[in-house]
């Protein structure tokens, strides 16, 4: 099921259905070997998955090179690559020799410096493309613009347009960790494709009333990122203490992940293994990405798509209350 081939945006782009992200090997919340690295995404590749994701925010810049290194050792038109703007990354005029501050194990000399202008994007775009060792990307999504929506409005989705226009990128989109702004960026551009992290997973369903409709009136597809919510689904035992949406879960979260556990439990699932599957219940979700630190990381996230679990099962979740019923209304 994971390595079947699935259409992505309107540019031609067929790839796998799971998709590795980046994050973790740029040394989020914790420190990782370039082996390990490279193990996740050669493991990830043997398996059959063929889209890559990245940032110029993971690791400062890590993430795309660790990846780039990766890809000097396979043939580009045999991946799909993704990577995002926003976010420039620059000598840190204030460096005193620590860490950086935004989660990622890696020294602070650099920084980022947001930046969704036409010329910015155009920048960060060429400055990946060093990065990454390659002379070209497939998708490129204009990353958390929360605070920034005028400026991605006006700068830069028309920079995105424009490369798209002249061949240099398949797609464009945005990435985001909400589904309210990716609906008005969907409804007011001419994006193809969006990446969706936590809003539509097996704990909530937000998405739901905003983003995916509007995605399957346009024709756009989605990305399902965040899928086990920071952590509190990638686990069979949901404890006090686990993370979602990068703090520790509130009682009602721990509770109804809990609940949603004993019941794949009685059917002989594992939690990850349903967070993972679920998001391909709505037909505007072409793709899952999971992140993986290592190889056995990435071997794990491949057979949490098999076997395929069946309909009837979700049916037993909505019934008791634990998954919006409108996921299978379709």
């Amino acid at each position: 099921m994971a390595m079947s081939s699935q259409s992505l945006g309107r540019g031609g782009i067929v790839t796998s259905l799971l998709s590795m992200g980046t994050a973790g090997i740029g040394n989020l919340f914790r420190l990782v070997s370039d082996e390990d690295a490279r193990g996740a995404l050669r493991t990830s590749y043997d398996a059959g998955v063929r889209y890559f994701d990245t940032a110029p925010h993971y690791g400062l810049g890590l993430a795309e090179e660790r990846l780039g290194a990766f890809l000097r050792d396979i043939p580009r038109d045999d991946i799909v690559l993704s990577t995002k703007v926003g976010r420039l990354i620059r000598e840190n005029p204030h460096h005193d020799g620590g860490m950086d501050d935004q989660g990622f194990m890696v020294s602070n000399r650099i920084h980022r410096v947001l930046d969704y202008s036409y010329d910015g994007v155009m920048t960060s775009l060429e400055e990946s493309l060093v990065r990454l060792g390659v002379d070209r990307v497939d998708i490129v999504y204009v990353h958390d613009p929360d605070d920034h929506e005028r400026e991605a409005m006006e700068g830069a989705f028309p920079a995105l347009d424009k490369l798209r226009s002249e061949g240099v990128i398949g797609s464009y989109g945005a990435g985001m960790n909400q589904s309210a702004m990716l609906q008005r960026f969907v409804d007011n551009t001419d994006l193809d494709v969006v990446m969706c992290a936590g809003r539509f997973s097996l704990l909530e369903q937000p998405a739901l009333e905003d983003l995916l409709p509007s995605a399957v009136a346009r024709g756009v597809s989605v990305v399902a990122a965040g899928v086990f919510n920071s952590g509190i689904l990638a686990t069979d035992n949901p404890q006090p203490g686990a993370h979602y949406d990068y703090a520790p879960a509130p009682k009602d979260v721990l509770w109804k992940a809990q609940a949603i556990q004993a019941v794949c439990a009685e059917h002989g699932y594992s939690l990850p293994q349903v967070a993972a599957q679920f998001p391909l219940l709505h037909p505007a979700i072409a793709v899952v990405c999971l992140g993986a630190r290592n190889g056995s990381q990435a071997q794990r996230n491949v057979e949490l798509f098999d076997p395929q679990i069946s309909r009837d099962f979700y049916s037993h979740l909505a019934d008791q209350g634990l998954v919006n019923p409108e996921v299978l209304a379709y």
